[in-house]
């Protein structure tokens, strides 16, 4: 299957499980916005401190955005295979497509060592 337009480098699946242990710990410890609409609010007024997208969603219109949106302020994000994990990682029910995480909480750590991955990935 190929990729959708939105996803612009590859997250390799040891990087994307740490990247959703933070998330659940950000949830659990810390603050997360959740939600297209919630993570580009808090990605525009530059409160992210990583933006997490799944791979899975459709339609794509709905996160292409997102990618040109961290770049532009300067906030690292990645990506996971599923929009039904990223949920359960917030702890909903449902799916979520995309998760910003504002205060890592305990994650501090995780974060920073994710946020040294995605220098790495992008190039």
């Amino acid at each position: 299957m190929a990729r959708p337009i939105y996803v612009r480098f590859e997250t390799p699946s040891d990087v994307a499980d740490k990247v959703l242990q933070l998330v659940q710990v950000a949830s659990e410890t810390g603050k997360v916005k959740v939600g297209t609409n919630e993570v580009t609010k808090s990605s525009e007024r530059a409160e992210a401190k990583l933006v997490v997208m799944a791979e899975d969603v459709d339609p794509v219109e709905i996160l292409v955005h997102i990618p040109m949106l961290c770049e532009e302020k300067r906030i690292p994000y990645l990506y996971v295979p599923t929009k039904r994990r990223l949920g359960q990682s917030v702890g909903l029910t449902k799916s979520a497509a995309s998760v910003a995480i504002v205060e890592p909480g305990e994650g501090r750590g995780l974060l920073e060592e994710i946020t040294l991955s995605f220098a790495s990935l992008k190039k």
